[in-house]
């Protein structure tokens, strides 16, 4: 199969920075780690370094092979080589057994199949959490200027170069209610929608995003919010 990423992950300036979403990386300085992480669509490894960094032994998933070897780069380069493990393989058909992972980072992963697939793949992820898990998803919505949907439809914001890739924008609120669904049995710890100004690959675009921050019901971290509204003198 033909890599769709290899060219913005191969790119000396890799696609979408080193930096780990910062909902994510707030959690973790916070919380910290330890356990088994699953990244899907990790990418060139963002945020599967930062929780490897964290403590968590780390699965990164993705269909790109160039992204990949981009996370063991940098796995090796951050001293967490033994860490981080990658897979090359659909996300629709990565094993999620469960109550098999503590933290599962899908960073616009859902947007990227059908809305069916989407679905079946959201119910996989939420039953694999264990009893302290953590969930950290990211979407496009119908915001995004690439969407075929109003209101980006009829955005004149540059588009991102590989908004192809995005088949299912969601709608206001649809990540928040499937969070709130009680099947999911999520704890919502931050959610939002936004637009965002993205310079992490090729030339600057728009995204409309929605974020989602939860843990497994009954979990109670120590989280003092993004930005914490008191932090600790």
């Amino acid at each position: 199969m033909t890599d769709p990423f290899y060219e913005p992950y191969d790119r000396e300036d890799v696609a979408y920075g080193e930096e780990p979403s910062a909902s994510l990386s707030a959690y973790l300085d916070q919380v910290g780690g330890g356990g088994k992480a699953l990244d899907l669509g990790a990418g060139a490894g963002r945020d599967s370094i930062a929780l490897a960094l964290a403590g968590y032994h780390v699965l990164s998933v993705d269909l790109s092979n160039r992204g990949l070897e981009r996370v063991l780069q940098r796995a090796v380069r951050a001293g967490v080589r033994d860490r981080v493990e990658t897979h090359e393989i659909d996300v629709r058909d990565v094993e999620l057994p469960a109550d098999s992972f503590d933290v599962i980072v899908a960073t616009t992963v859902l947007d990227h199949i059908s809305p069916e697939d989407s679905a079946v793949l959201w119910r996989r992820m939420t039953e694999a959490l264990t009893a302290n898990g953590m969930l950290y998803v990211q979407v496009h919505t119908i915001e995004d200027p690439g969407s075929d949907q109003p209101p980006g439809v009829f955005s004149e914001a540059p588009v991102s170069e590989t908004a192809g890739a995005v088949v299912n924008y969601f709608s206001p609120n649809q990540l928040a209610m499937m969070a709130c669904d009680p099947s999911s049995r999520l704890r919502v710890l931050r959610y939002e929608e936004r637009l965002e100004w993205d310079y992490t690959h090729g030339p600057e675009h728009l995204h409309g995003k929605a974020v989602l921050l939860a843990v497994r019901m009954g979990a109670f971290p120590a989280w003092y919010g993004e930005p914490a509204a008191f932090p600790r003198r």
